[in-house]
């Protein structure tokens, strides 16, 4: 625009205009044309403030799926912890729930059948079984079958839910069934009182011997396993509560509803102490319960 009014400029001879409008141009006009073609930019400009590449580092995309863009991070953390906490009553969850709570109220009949009843070591097997079962089943609504590993977690807690009945040959001092299953008092494994203390300690260890975050759920594997075995035997003889001694039995309906609320009661207690969180965000598993 300045080459253009020179020619004009120079034929009036005013070299001095011609002077002062160049400074005028240079230092005024200039800037200001650029800033409005900035402006006219940025509102011609139709991307979202979190597509700019200005300002990728600070946007996440943990829920692009599901919402159709990215979002900021401290805003998808916080959509992510929520989304965790509303899958811990997720419709798949509760039925499984449900489930659960089903095969507790025909497993435990079944069990009273005479033709079971009358043998020593098939009573003894299915029972330890039912046991077994029920702690695989209450882990696996805890985390959900999503992968090979999942199954190997399903399969441990269901493992250490039947195990604890070894603890009845412990105290017989003798593989005799028979002896373990006619104690005079109750073994040490069934003290609920060491089921807080068993998980605490566990995660103590964990800590000490700086395991990966990865086995930060096996204190809560742990605490399924014993609560759920603790609570059906209590349905005969009470919760031993040491050093306070036994409870009253329980009553069944009540040891159902326990037994099918409990996983639920297990997430909750994950997500508040940020085992979901730990899991979710730092591995990339997202727990569905």
């Amino acid at each position: 625009m300045f080459d253009l009014l020179m020619p004009l400029l120079k034929i009036c001879r005013h070299d001095v205009l011609i002077d002062r409008f160049k400074s005028y141009f240079e230092s005024i006009v200039c800037p200001a044309v650029i800033s409005v073609c900035l402006c006219l930019q940025q509102i011609g400009d139709r991307t979202p403030p979190w597509k700019r590449p200005a300002m990728r580092g600070f946007y996440s995309k943990l829920d692009s799926s599901s919402l159709g863009m990215a979002m900021p991070l401290n805003l998808a953390v916080e959509t992510e912890k929520a989304q965790a906490l509303l899958q811990t009553f997720s419709t798949a969850s509760l039925l499984a729930s449900a489930g659960l709570g089903a095969f507790c109220f025909l497993a435990d009949p079944f069990l009273t059948l005479p033709f079971i009843q009358h043998h020593l070591w098939l009573r003894a097997v299915l029972d330890n079984a039912v046991h077994g079962i029920i702690g695989l089943w209450s882990w696996a609504i805890v985390i959900g079958l999503r992968k090979k590993s999942d199954f190997y977690e399903v399969v441990l807690a269901g493992f250490l839910a039947s195990v604890i009945d070894l603890d009845h040959f412990y105290t017989a001092g003798s593989l005799s069934l028979k002896a373990a299953v006619s104690l005079p008092h109750r073994p040490p494994l069934h003290c609920s009182t060491l089921i807080p203390a068993l998980c605490f300690s566990l995660r103590l260890l964990m800590w000490a011997c700086r395991l990966k975050d990865s086995w930060c759920s096996l204190p809560w594997m742990l605490f399924i396993s014993l609560a759920s075995h603790h609570i059906r035997d209590g349905i005969r003889h009470g919760l031993w509560v040491c050093p306070f001694g036994n409870t009253a039995p329980i009553s069944y309906w009540l040891y159902v509803t326990i037994t099918a609320t409990l996983p639920h009661l297990c997430s909750v207690l994950m997500y508040l102490t940020g085992t979901r969180d730990m899991i979710s965000t730092k591995h990339g598993v997202a727990i569905d319960v």
